[in-house]
């Protein structure tokens, strides 16, 4: 045994709140917040655009961090008639769902848009992503959500909890007012329902993956229109659903 030293990723709860009320309290990576504050109320419904929000200010408090939030009036009605306290640890996605009907509500469909992509772009992305992750790279302890969106237009955030990625990444394409409906969705991680959803709400039609989806996770894709590409390695990778989007040579995954 040896003495060294190691970096360690940073876990800070993150509450957040609307119009001076907690609705959540999320174990994050203390980046990019803002754009996590608001992919988290565009994929938990609390708003549908971000223009219903009427101001976002990241503030530290004691132990932790807070993303207050001031809703425009109509949202703000909306919210108070679905508000939950939930206790969010790292890579929680459904934290807090009380009921089955509201963990598998019906998703938008991305519909049948012309997007076609080649394997070897899926692989050259996800090549890109892993590149950037600057965090993970440190820290080797990072979970990293991309938005390809051709050539080397690539979006990139990353975090503890691979669900608060995704969420970051939502957050910045919204504040950006950048359309993902051409774009693939990347993930360093496992493909759990929850982040089809939060695809799906997004509008991206192409999610692609280092590891294995759940069955319920491939289940809702299809129903969603998305195509599920996963467990890229390399230059290898399976299709799980809607295999027309994605020309050249992979693996099919047979049920």
């Amino acid at each position: 045994m040896r003495a060294g030293y190691r970096t360690i990723p940073d876990e800070v709860p993150v509450a957040l709140t609307y119009d001076g009320t907690a609705y959540a309290v999320m174990m994050a990576s203390p980046s990019d917040l803002a754009d996590f504050a608001l992919g988290f109320s565009l994929s938990e419904g609390v708003v549908d655009h971000v223009s219903e929000i009427e101001s976002l200010d990241i503030i530290e408090v004691d132990g932790g961090i807070e993303a207050r939030m001031w809703l425009q009036p109509a949202a703000s009605a909306r919210n108070r008639g679905r508000r939950r306290a939930i206790l969010g640890p790292t890579g929680c996605g459904l934290c807090g769902v009380d009921s089955i009907a509201e963990a598998l509500k019906p998703l938008p469909k991305v519909g049948s848009n012309a997007l076609r992509i080649r394997g070897a772009d899926l692989v050259n992305a996800m090549a890109a992503l892993q590149k950037r992750q600057v965090l993970n790279a440190q820290a080797r302890a990072v979970h990293a959500a991309g938005l390809w969106l051709g050539q080397d237009d690539l979006l990139v955030r990353e975090d503890v909890g691979r669900h608060n990625a995704l969420d970051k990444i939502i957050g910045a394409a919204a504040a950006s007012a950048i359309s993902a409906r051409n774009g693939v969705v990347l993930l360093t991680s496992r493909v759990s329902v929850e982040l089809v959803q939060k695809t799906a709400r997004l509008g991206a039609s192409i999610i692609a993956a280092i590891s294995a989806p759940t069955a319920l996770a491939v289940k809702v894709a299809d129903e969603a229109g998305i195509t599920l590409a996963a467990v890229l390695r390399g230059e290898d990778f399976e299709i799980f659903t809607r295999p027309e989007r994605i020309t050249g040579e992979a693996r099919r995954h047979e049920a």
